[in-house]
């Protein structure tokens, strides 16, 4: 998924200050508050979730998992994937978030045991709230089963090939241009190829971000940084602070930064709040209209380019900030013998706004014409299946999309290789037929109509409450 809210200066800065949250003493009436790890061989003290549920601030954050209580207020701003993934499982069940974000739990565990400060109460279920245990206890034998068929195992062949292709095309694209000239058959041409070369490389580095194909994290992370930086100009860390947020919470307000979007396009509960309040920024009831003017064409080439080279500075990403600048200097040496510094900032700008309506397109298919509202802390799976669509599959949607046709394979298990999903699709069906989960697969094209069918939906509903409230 993508966001299309402007940029924040501000809201960048924040999300790299690392602070260091004083949480310390205990004011009466809370005595779980700065608590720390208990001494060694003591009894883990007891809680219940309804002192769980009081440690969801800034500063003071605890989680469940496995039932056991961990305080993870000081440690957050030190979590590998931000704090704000981390945040967002605040007084709640982390469990299968943990499984579903890390490949090796053994490594990870160890950086739980500082943090452990107590476990439920034995009388205490396993989730607050009202949520099906059953269902839990089912996905969780779903995710072991998928386990157990080795369907978290990467096939280095398949992915070796997916790269050589974009080499290939990034090749291919200058040859049409030695050969042939900077006429403007060969330039479209050329053009149109880079556009697929860049598309494809969201895809690679969208699996490396997920470290779905190396059993090493930092493994998949370097290869990350080759593939968004040399290969695309843009950062990864940038993008693993989105997307990891989008993954944990995704249509969530305030939690998923893709559906974040207003006050530029309302959706879901959005639309209504809006029209209650007799906000009127935009012509909401036309934003379907707009949407062709500000989406699809502009995206990585505005907000996506403005965003990622925000964060790299404020939050001093040196790395990733050589990787880029080593893409654009490979672009422009590679092109200005044939189109000079203008024409290859031109050829630039076409590939760029080329791609944009790929990603566009593509990754909101899948999500804008679900759910997107306010936090209901369900379990994970029924939260995940509530904000994502499957598109018919076949050979070339499989490639074209880079597997995201499967999203709800892959937002189930974010760290499966993807050439695993149809496998995995019989045993999720299965699971959503059993608890009745709504598995919701469309033709490709009614999946794209949809992305402006729920605009609309959304606008309609903005203008007759803020007519009629």
């Amino acid at each position: 998924s993508v966001s299309l809210r402007p940029w924040s200066r501000t809201g960048v800065r924040r999300t790299c200050v690392q602070r260091q949250w004083a949480v310390s003493g205990s004011p009466e009436g809370d005595p779980g508050r700065g608590r720390g790890p208990p001494p060694l061989g003591a009894p883990l003290p007891i809680f219940r979730w309804e002192q769980i549920r009081q440690h969801d601030l800034p500063g003071d954050k605890w989680l469940v998992i496995e039932r056991r209580v961990y305080d993870i207020s000081r440690w957050a701003q030190r979590h590998p994937g931000g704090s704000r993934l981390i945040g967002h499982h605040g007084a709640e069940d982390a469990t299968d978030a943990f499984h579903a974000f890390h490949q090796d739990l053994h490594f990870v565990r160890k950086f739980l045991k500082p943090l452990l400060i107590g476990e439920l109460a034995p009388e205490e279920p396993s989730q607050d709230g009202a949520q099906n245990a059953q269902l839990i206890e089912d996905f969780r034998a779903l995710r072991q089963a998928a386990e157990d068929m080795k369907l978290f195992e990467a096939d280095t062949t398949f992915f070796a090939l997916l790269l050589g292709h974009i080499l290939a095309m990034e090749l291919l694209a200058w040859l049409i241009i030695y050969l042939l000239g900077p006429g403007w058959v060969s330039s479209i041409l050329a053009a149109l190829i880079l556009a697929i070369s860049q598309a494809q490389c969201w895809c690679l580095q969208h699996d490396l971000g997920h470290a779905s194909i190396f059993t090493k994290s930092r493994w998949n992370h370097v290869a990350q940084q080759f593939v968004m930086g040399q290969l695309k100009g843009f950062s990864a860390h940038w993008w693993n602070f989105r997307h990891f947020q989008h993954h944990a919470k995704p249509n969530i307000f305030h939690k998923d930064p893709d559906v974040t979007v207003a006050p530029v396009f309302l959706l879901g509960e959005s639309s209504v709040e809006y029209g209650k309040k007799k906000r009127r920024y935009l012509p909401y009831n036309h934003q379907h209209l707009y949407f062709f003017l500000i989406g699809p064409p502009l995206l990585t080439l505005v907000n996506f380019e403005v965003e990622n080279l925000a964060y790299m500075l404020v939050c001093m990403q040196w790395t990733d900030l050589l990787w880029a600048a080593s893409f654009y200097s490979r672009f422009f040496l590679s092109y200005s013998p044939f189109y000079g510094a203008t024409g290859t900032l031109l050829l630039f700008v076409a590939v760029r706004v080329l791609e944009s309506h790929w990603f566009v397109w593509i990754t909101q298919m899948n999500h804008i014409p679900k759910e997107i509202g306010h936090e209901k802390h369900r379990d994970w799976a029924s939260s995940q299946l509530a904000a994502t669509c499957n598109v018919e599959p076949s050979l070339f949607i499989d490639w074209f999309s880079g597997h995201l046709n499967f999203q709800i394979e892959h937002h189930l298990f974010p760290t499966m290789p993807r050439h695993n999903y149809r496998r995995v699709a019989p045993l999720v069906k299965a699971f959503c037929a059993k608890h009745g989960l709504h598995y919701e697969v469309k033709p490709f094209l009614t999946a794209l109509v949809d992305i402006i069918g729920s605009l609309k939906k959304s606008g309609d509903i903005w203008l007759d409450a803020y007519l009629h409230q």
